[in-house]
């Protein structure tokens, strides 16, 4: 790496700007998948996302980045995405290349996936939808779990969740990952966004359009001249 100078006169080689512009873009966006909240189809990735004390956990570009390939792979295959299990023992569910994942168990209990390396984005819109469905007086159970768990049926419904997907429903899951051959489908999301993931996208979206009460203050009016 060629060294170059910064203010001090200190040389250094590859490192962070000293300064930094923090500016917002605002625009419209339409649905994250094509075709609005049609259920959509995964797979099991072969990729690892993230390694362990790795900077799975950081918004950075470069996770997005590692993702690009299979993203491709995955739509080639007919997938509209890739979950990814954690890279130290492939046991746990993880995320997909851009929205973290959420189950719902035959009982109601909203099932949030934790990272067994560390390696799980801190999403605002998950931890929105967490509150929500504490105020909604859902039980939230924020745990491991393990591709097992969703392989045996545990879950009736599944959903993406994220800033611009609020919560994409999830129809069936593919794995056919290192010799495997299984099929997860989701019986309340098969067709249709489940009951529990609908309620808990109308909920969210209806405080973000100000047509429900929002009672934590996320929701702030910008008078633009």
């Amino acid at each position: 790496v060629r060294p170059f100078m910064i203010g001090s006169g200190e040389v250094i080689g590859v490192a962070p700007a000293p300064e930094y512009t923090f500016r917002i873009l605002v625009t419209p966006v339409g649905p994250y998948f094509k075709g609005g909240l049609k259920p959509i189809k995964l797979r099991v990735s072969e990729y690892d996302r993230a390694a362990p004390h790795g900077t799975g956990n950081i918004k950075a570009g470069l996770n997005y980045a590692m993702s690009l390939r299979p993203t491709m792979e995955a739509h080639r295959n007919g997938y509209a995405e890739n979950i990814y299990l954690d890279s130290q023992s492939r046991t746990y569910i993880e995320e997909t290349g851009g929205a973290n994942v959420l189950f719902v168990k035959e009982d109601g209990t909203l099932v949030v996936p934790k990272s067994h390396t560390d390696s799980i984005l801190p999403s605002i819109t998950r931890r929105s939808l967490v509150q929500v469905a504490q105020d909604l007086g859902m039980t939230v159970d924020e745990r491991y779990v393990t591709w097992e768990e969703v392989a045996g049926g545990e879950f009736v419904e599944c959903g993406l969740c994220g800033t611009a997907a609020v919560i994409s429903p999830v129809g069936q899951i593919d794995n056919k990952a290192n010799g495997a051959d299984q099929e997860v489908v989701f019986p309340a999301g098969c067709t249709e966004i489940g009951p529990v993931m609908k309620q808990l996208r109308e909920t969210l979206t209806g405080i973000q359009d100000g047509n429900l009460e929002d009672k934590h203050g996320w929701v702030c009016k910008i008078d633009v001249d």
